[in-house]
């Protein structure tokens, strides 16, 4: 039996033999927004040049290093993709477990198996202002959230290794994602849905404050141009946002605009309010969870303070570079009427927001069946819909004859 050393070893060979064969590559969290746009991009625009696998967290937990390990092991990838993330409001185990200790076993395993490791961190470890470069962050405090520290730790540790282990990494820098195929209600698409939803009644930030917007569907561009230009990105941070960022109370009035709402009515309620209803509702949940009645509350309220302070993100190194933006007219602007009509959709499927439903869903072909006749339409099923599939019948029979 041969040894971890011996097998590792032969990973390493594998993964630098020639170009004759498919990439293979791990992507770790794809079942997330960028993780699902990376895997839908792999899987259809290069599947006879890259492999790809995305492992549930069943199959290679990065909380766990040996399952991380035994997972190369056995898969002998050419690169790894890191996009997974702890939920913002998780507690200070996961989030370290997850964001920095999780990333940083990766990144060890990529470095012995010297492959490139691809890692996808955020604009939560710089600080508010204009035109911030890639050479900023935030000092490295207690008072940070989870979020934040466990992401700044990893780049930070990632830049150390780099210098030290020699580990071909780059770091991708993203701010406030956009997108379709989200299947969680976060981020851009939460503020998407409160102003669909008619649950904010005003204006929750002030006039001027603007952020970076980063389109998902660019990402899987940028992350295959990075990976075949190593020479160029490895060792290297990008932010990978769009040009120009967007203020956001524009943002909030041209959606409610486009829905044809009334609501939020511009009235721009100042922070100090804000952030004492943000109290009240903390002290009520706890209050009726004396109860037995369980609150949730969103939790992107730990950045409601941005919502007051710009954030604008440079990508003067990213134009500079090799890559060529696949859609550089898109923006947050251009693509939102096809958000809308994704989103109202499926949350309309899903009874989250049913006010759009006439205009977005209509009926399916067979609604009022379903509804008020299920045994009529449980008959029609069973007399006319149940035949075996012709073509699979033949593939079968065709099967048969071969093996003779």
């Amino acid at each position: 039996m041969k040894s971890v050393q011996e097998d590792t070893a032969s990973v390493a060979a594998t993964a630098q033999a020639g170009n004759g064969r498919k990439r293979l590559g791990v992507l770790i969290g794809g079942s997330g927004l960028i993780g699902g746009t990376l895997v839908h991009y792999f899987k259809t625009k290069t599947e006879h040049k890259i492999d790809i696998r995305a492992p549930s967290s069943k199959k290679l937990s990065i909380r766990n290093a040996d399952d991380i390990k035994n997972y190369l092991i056995r898969t002998r990838p050419d690169f790894v993709i890191n996009s997974a993330v702890a939920a913002l409001d998780c507690d200070a185990q996961l989030a370290f477990e997850v964001n920095y200790l999780g990333s940083i076993n990766l990144a060890r395993a990529c470095c012995a198996l010297d492959i490139p490791y691809i890692h996808i961190s955020s604009a939560a470890t710089l600080p508010n202002g204009e035109n911030l470069s890639e050479e900023e962050s935030l000092p490295l405090s207690p008072s940070l959230t989870h979020y934040a520290k466990s992401k700044l730790m990893a780049e930070r540790t990632l830049r150390h290794m780099g210098k030290t282990q020699g580990l071909d990494f780059t770091i991708i820098r993203i701010a406030i994602v956009y997108g379709e195929h989200d299947h969680k209600i976060h981020g851009f698409h939460r503020l998407f849905f409160s102003i669909a939803d008619e649950a904010m009644p005003f204006m929750v930030t002030r006039k001027g404050v603007r952020h970076s917007y980063t389109n998902a569907n660019k990402i899987p561009y940028f992350v295959h141009h990075v990976l075949d230009h190593r020479e160029e990105f490895s060792g290297e941070t990008y932010h990978f946002v769009d040009k120009d960022p967007v203020e956001m109370a524009d943002l909030i009035l041209t959606i409610r605009s486009f829905l044809e709402l009334n609501r939020p009515r511009e009235i721009y309620v100042p922070y100090p309010i804000i952030r004492s209803g943000k109290v009240f509702l903390q002290w009520l949940a706890s209050i009726l969870s004396w109860f037995g009645i369980s609150v949730w509350l969103p939790p992107e309220l730990i950045f409601l303070e941005h919502f007051y302070k710009t954030q604008a993100l440079s990508n003067q190194k990213l134009r500079d570079s090799s890559f060529v933006d696949p859609f550089p007219g898109e923006t947050i602007y251009s693509v939102l009427p096809r958000l809308v009509v994704y989103y109202l959709e499926r949350w309309g499927h899903l009874n989250l927001i049913t006010t759009f439903n006439e205009e977005y869903l209509g009926k399916f072909e067979f609604e009022d069946d379903f509804v008020h006749h299920p045994r009529n339409l449980l008959n029609f099923v069973h007399a006319d819909s149940l035949a075996p599939f012709p073509e699979l019948v033949e593939l079968r029979q065709a099967g048969r004859k071969d093996a003779f």
